[in-house]
C-alpha cells in the first residue's frame, strides 16, 4: 500500500509542476480576460495538487510506520493517539487501520466497529486543498464562458456587417 500512495504522491506531484508551468506561461501572453482566468484556474490547481501530494506524502509515512514490524508493532503505533491506552483498558481494541482519500486521513478502526483518524494530516489541509480545487475549477470555467461570450458578441457583429 505505501507504494501505491507514494506512485500517487508521484502524480500529482508532476500535475502540481505542469499546471504551474502552464499558468506562468499563460501569465506571460497578453493580459486579456480568458488567458488571465486559465492562468489563475492552472496555478489554482498546482496549488490543489501540492497540497494532495504533501497530505498523500503525509500518509505514507503512517502507513509505513503501521506496517513496521517486530517488537511493539500491535497495536500500529501510527493509532497510538492520545487515550488510546484508556480505551485499550476498557476492552476497546485497535484492530486495523486504512487510508482515507477523500478526505485525506489515516484512519484507525476499533474491535467495536469504530474508527477515528489519527490526525497525522493537519485540519486545514483538506479545506484547502478542496477550496484551491474549486477556486480552479471556477476559473478556468469562468474563462470559457468569457471566451464564448466574446465569440458570440464577434459572430453577430459579422453577421450584422454582412447584411
Amino acid at each position: 500500500m505505501a507504494l501505491l500512495n507514494l506512485l500517487f504522491v508521484l502524480v500529482a506531484a508532476v500535475v502540481a509542476v505542469a499546471l504551474a508551468g502552464y499558468g506562468f506561461g499563460q501569465l506571460t501572453e497578453r493580459g486579456e480576460p480568458p488567458a488571465l482566468l486559465r492562468a489563475l484556474g492552472a496555478l489554482a490547481g498546482a496549488v490543489a495538487a501540492a497540497l494532495c501530494a504533501w497530505g498523500l506524502l503525509i500518509i505514507v509515512g503512517a502507513v509505513v510506520t503501521a506496517q513496521d514490524g517486530g517488537t511493539d508493532s500491535a497495536p500500529p503505533q501510527s493509532c497510538r493517539t492520545a487515550g488510546w491506552w484508556e480505551r485499550h483498558q476498557r476492552g476497546v481494541e485497535i484492530v486495523d487501520y486504512s487510508v482515507s482519500y477523500l478526505p485525506l486521513g489515516f484512519v484507525c478502526e476499533t474491535s467495536g466497529g469504530g474508527s477515528y483518524d489519527n490526525g497525522d494530516v493537519p485540519g486545514y489541509l483538506n479545506p484547502a486543498l478542496l477550496g484551491f480545487a474549486l477556486a480552479g475549477a471556477g476559473c478556468v470555467i469562468s474563462a470559457g464562458y468569457v471566451s464564448e461570450m466574446r465569440a458570440r458578441r464577434q459572430h453577430k457583429d459579422r453577421a450584422g456587417e454582412a447584411q
